[in-house]
């Protein structure tokens, strides 16, 4: 007989322990050789191989979970848990968190709408997790940083790429997306089902596996680079062999499948319907969880294969199983034409052949197994009469698992409705969602409820919550604490008059021990021995844009409101208004700006867009006093106002009104109301903000980098870490289009004051790759702030 590269997969041992079917499977870190199991029976499992014979002994078993367990992921080591953590996802929405020998979990992450069924870890102690919310979380420690929404159903499959920062997701959409910074690069389309699993073969390539009953493989580029057939049915799950790009897959056809060098080599049937997971160990050998709860161990080494009699135990109990014609997994049968026994006296081509015979009227179904040139017995095909529906959660409604899906007929003429059950659901509860979901008459309730309790045959598990989330209307967008950063922030003069940025408050402040002048940059020869000193972050107070020519501002609006339409023209009265209220916000006079003014100001605002800019202006200088400040950010206009703001960083909009839109932005941080509404805002206003950086006007990106710095120096004072990631993530996105120096330079300095005396941030910065981001700053020449503070940065990640 042919023997394949290193020989075939034979029985290692089966693992009896979980009371329901296996969902998922991840190689350990601790002990050596050890995985993680978890199941429906709502445990998870730590198994260790036992030094003296081929099995593996159940050290621990964890419960945290109210609900099936769905999936599972090893946290890698870190200083505070040497031995990594586990991390575990549920149908009761949640994920625990496990250390290696505590049975009860470490800590639960809430925040889910629905059924976590896929986890994955990055380095510095990320997670990411996927849900049938359609969403995807990253979570750092116990807290969630972002949220990645863009798919149309749930998300089945998550990896976190060896690249830092790059993320992929799989969906019921039928399609993957690559997300960098938590913001969507790509859409991967090519599947035409379900994606259900993810495995990653380089920095480069990954791979899919679909309920389309293929594999693919992908460029992060976008291509798909190659298309796997073999399975008949669905593909739960796909894992990689370690240092190579061989894989094995699992599925509803009852079979674990080896994939080497792009051909299916080796296929194994298991006497179980659903094949949900499995995991590779760094030894080679292949760990499988199914539906009927038995964990089996498949390895091609000699010394390490189960003794003769478990093989025939294996081999027995898979002869014996019923095959239900109707799923396919064996093609279309059509039992009159089927040859007897003799048929299987010649030689199959090809390892995993199927081959299907009658006798005394009774179908068996062979494989044939190429290492040892015999076909071996898969089952008995039994008639489809008095087949029940399997309570493994195999059916499929939009896109999410259910033990059961209904068809209902309400009457004989009208449409017919899906029913989607769960056996831990309460059947009055489905039943009332239902009819109304439906828009049906609700006097069917009891109806309907009956009909479920018969068809279930009372089939339900121990009472658990019978939270039933509508996975549609799931308000899953990312809600940031609102918090309100009332810090005083005394008006600081950052700009000299060549518009150059002075770290620190003071407007007179003192060259460094360093012997180099941050202002000029002209720095002076400095010895390798000189101590250079961080004056650049944390920044305490805002940096404001206060550069002022009233003369010019007032010429130009004149000029406009010539042209300006009846509706809108300003009375000579207006116009001296306006000038009496630049006087008083420019400091050229010690009055208080009035109402009347205030009006005045906004009514001219309010200009069409072509001629509004002159008065966009007098509003970013004004906004920087007290009373202005108040009067626009304080609770009874402030929604007109943003309004207003968020309107002109339209990115079809003037260049002129985008940049002073977020000139004013900027101002507005001086005073607390102006800080309050900017941290309430955050969310609207930096999702705005950020689609001004595709132009490549140097002076917007400086105000974007600004604004980035000030948002930074509120988020010093509340320490939330949401607004945190939300900051992280636009300074990375910013960082790839942006050229100009000074905005890089504002980019580092709201970097090193996110950052400052904060792991959490230190950790979340590093995931997303920012290090390997502003390494090239360390070493740019003129203005030596750049490196400086660049240096600085790299120095805490």
């Amino acid at each position: 007989a042919m023997v394949g590269e290193g020989g075939a997969y034979r029985l290692r041992c089966s693992l009896v322990g979980h009371g329901q079917d296996v969902r998922g499977l991840t190689r350990g870190l601790f002990p050596q050789g050890s995985f993680v199991s978890v199941s429906r029976d709502r445990t998870a499992r730590l198994w260790a191989p036992d030094g003296l014979n081929r099995g593996f002994t159940e050290m621990h078993c964890m419960s945290g979970h109210s609900n099936f367990v769905s999936c599972v992921c090893i946290i890698p080591p870190s200083d505070l848990y040497p031995r990594g953590l586990i991390a575990t996802g549920g149908n009761d929405h949640n994920i625990c968190i496990f250390t290696v020998d505590n049975p009860a979990p470490l800590y639960v992450l809430k925040g889910h709408k629905n059924t976590v069924c896929s986890l994955s870890s990055g380095k510095f102690g990320t997670l990411l997790s996927g849900s049938w919310d359609t969403t995807a979380k990253v979570w750092l420690n116990d807290r969630c940083m972002m949220t990645l929404q863009g798919h149309t159903a749930a998300i089945w499959a998550v990896k976190i790429l060896p690249e830092q920062g790059l993320m992929l997701t799989g969906s019921a959409d039928k399609t993957i997306k690559l997300w960098k910074a938590g913001r969507c690069e790509r859409t991967f389309t090519g599947h035409e089902d379900c994606v259900r699993g993810l495995a990653i073969l380089s920095e480069m390539e990954f791979l899919s596996c679909a309920n389309d009953a293929s594999v693919r493989r992908w460029q992060i580029s976008g291509e798909c680079l190659q298309v796997y057939y073999g399975h008949t049915n669905y593909i739960y799950s796909i894992s990689v062999f370690p240092h190579c790009k061989d894989f094995v897959t699992t599925g509803e056809d009852r079979s674990l499948r080896i994939w080497k060098q792009g051909e299916c080599a080796q296929t194994i049937r298991l006497p179980a319907q659903s094949v949900w997971c499995c995991c590779v160990l760094d030894n080679g050998d292949i760990v499988v969880g199914a539906s009927d709860g038995i964990i089996r161990v498949f390895t091609e080494s000699l010394e390490r294969t189960a003794s003769a009699e478990e093989i025939q135990a294996f081999e027995n109990e898979l002869s014996q199983a019923s095959i239900d014609p109707k799923t396919g997994d064996l093609g279309d049968i059509n039992t009159d034409d089927l040859p007897g026994r003799e048929h299987l006296k010649d030689p199959g081509t090809r390892d995993g052949q199927t081959r299907l015979i009658k006798d005394n009227g009774k179908i068996e179904a062979y494989q044939w197994s190429v290492s040892e040139g015999r076909w071996i017995k898969i089952g008995d095909v039994v008639g489809s009469s008095g087949a029940t529906q399997q309570t493994s959660g195999k059916v499929l409604f939009e896109g999410k698992e259910y033990d059961y899906v209904f068809t209902i007929d309400v009457n004989e003429s009208g449409p017919s409705y899906k029913l989607p059950y769960n056996i831990t659901d309460d059947p009055w509860l489905t039943a009332y969602n239902f009819l109304q979901k439906n828009d049906l008459n609700p006097m069917f309730l009891d109806q309907v409820a009956k009909f479920i309790m018969d068809n279930t045959k009372g089939q339900t598990l121990l009472s658990t919550s019978a939270q039933f989330s509508d996975p549609f209307t799931g308000a899953g967008r990312y809600v940031p604490g609102s918090s309100s950063g009332s810090s005083m922030m005394p008006a600081a003069d950052p700009f000299t008059g060549a518009g150059r940025y002075v770290p620190g408050s003071a407007s007179n402040a003192v060259a460094p021990v360093g012997g180099v002048d941050p202002y000029t940059g002209m720095g002076a020869y400095q010895s390798a021995a000189a101590k250079v000193e961080n004056i650049y972050f944390p920044k305490k107070d805002a940096v404001t844009f206060d550069q002022a020519n009233p003369m010019q501002i007032l010429g130009k609006l004149k000029e406009l409101n010539g042209s300006a339409t009846e509706e809108h023209k300003l009375t000579e009265d207006d116009l001296i208004t306006l000038e009496k209220l630049l006087s008083a916000t420019c400091n050229t006079s010690a009055e208080t700006p009035t109402a009347q003014q205030l009006q005045t100001l906004w009514r001219a605002v309010n200009w069409p867009e072509d001629i509004v800019f002159p008065a966009l202006d007098i509003l970013r200088l004004s906004i920087r006093h007290p009373t202005v400040n108040e009067n626009f950010c304080s609770e009874k206009d402030h929604v007109q106002f943003i309004i207003l703001l968020l309107k002109f960083l339209n990115p079809k909009g003037k260049q002129a009104n985008q940049l002073l839109a977020l000139r004013a932005l900027c101002n507005c941080f001086v005073s607390p109301a102006g800080q309050k509404l900017m941290m309430e805002q955050r969310d609207e206003i930096m999702t705005q903000a950020i689609e001004m950086k595709s132009g490549n006007n140097k002076n917007i990106h400086i105000a974007l980098a600004t604004l980035t710095l000030n948002y930074a120096v509120c988020l010093l004072k509340v320490n939330n870490i949401e607004g945190k990631a939300q900051c992280l993530s636009v300074i990375s996105t910013i960082m790839e289009v942006v050229q100009d120096l000074e905005a890089i330079f504002r980019l580092l300095v709201a970097l090193g004051t996110l950052i400052s005396d904060d792991t959490n941030a230190v950790q979340l910065a590093k995931s997303l790759g920012v290090d390997s981001q502003i390494k090239k700053y360390a070493s740019v020449s003129e203005p030596a702030k750049v490196k400086e503070c660049c240096r600085f940065v790299l120095n805490l990640l």
